[in-house]
């Protein structure tokens, strides 16, 4: 039977529970199509840091409450009662890059498995979360648009690049250009999204997917995440050389000894993550 522990966030904006070693993280501000207030950045950012590091967590699950992933950051929220409005330019660049490190920057350092279940809009540092993710599962009534251009902003959040390293150079120009709205057929065209499912069975799809990837061997997939980022800047000898390394590592681990056992006997293996 599952078991479900709820998190305390310390808000009411973020949801947080695990279940079946799947880390959930539902963004909830429906009706500002949970856009991330600084409350709701600092929580995630905790929570992302929490389950990257709970030996318990195996896969985390990134989703948003009501019929939105992420409208982007709280545009209404850019006023002149902002702490920053009296800031140098310096002191307002650090600060941005400081509340970066904390959400995007924690999200891609992970070394479980991550996906987004995306219900709805996901626009902006809301896309840029969900592009941060390794799988991307979107309803079929989806919509993602970067959406910076739209109110003259040159983006954040690392979705310069995001978007050059998973639609290339021109089409990530495209879309950062013109702020297009793209379905969800579409953005699995572009390499957007990896799969879309029937608005309905969305929070389903995007579960198992998460629980699939928690009962593998975690270790394995940290050393594979590891060996795809390497590849992205190195050359062919020297990724091949790095995979080497990991692939000894893992030849080692007690999932692999698991696996081939498993393997032999012709039943599913039951990997404990080392």
């Amino acid at each position: 039977m599952s078991q479900k522990l709820q998190i305390d966030t310390g808000t009411g904006d973020l949801l947080a529970e695990v279940r079946d070693h799947v880390g959930v993280l539902t963004l909830n501000r429906p009706k500002a199509r949970n856009a991330l207030s600084s409350r709701l950045s600092a929580a995630l950012g905790e929570m992302i840091k929490c389950f990257g590091e709970d030996p318990q967590v195996r896969s985390i699950l990134i989703t948003g409450a009501g019929a939105a992933f992420c409208a982007g950051a709280d545009v209404k929220g850019m006023d002149q009662t902002s702490p920053l409005a009296e800031a140098t330019f310096e002191e307002r660049v650090d600060d941005l890059r400081v509340k970066q490190r904390a959400v995007w920057g924690a999200l891609v350092a992970v070394r479980k498995p991550t996906i987004a279940a995306i219900p709805g809009a996901a626009a902006g540092a809301g896309l840029a979360l969900a592009l941060a993710c390794d799988i991307r599962v979107a309803a079929q009534s989806a919509i993602l648009t970067t959406a910076y251009a739209r109110v003259a902003l040159s983006g954040d959040c690392g979705i310069a690049w995001l978007l050059t390293r998973m639609v290339g150079f021109s089409r990530a120009r495209e879309l950062m250009f013109l702020s297009e709205r793209i379905d969800a057929h579409r953005a699995e065209a572009l390499g957007l999204v990896n799969r879309v499912v029937l608005d309905a069975d969305l929070p389903e799809a995007g579960f198992a997917l998460a629980a699939s990837l928690a009962e593998g061997p975690t270790l394995t997939f940290g050393c594979i995440k590891n060996n795809l980022d390497y590849a992205a800047t190195a050359g062919f000898v020297e990724s091949m050389d790095y995979e080497a390394e990991n692939l000894i590592r893992t030849e080692l681990s007690l999932d692999h000894k698991e696996g081939v056992r498993a393997f032999a006997e012709k039943r599913k293996p039951a990997f404990e993550g080392h």
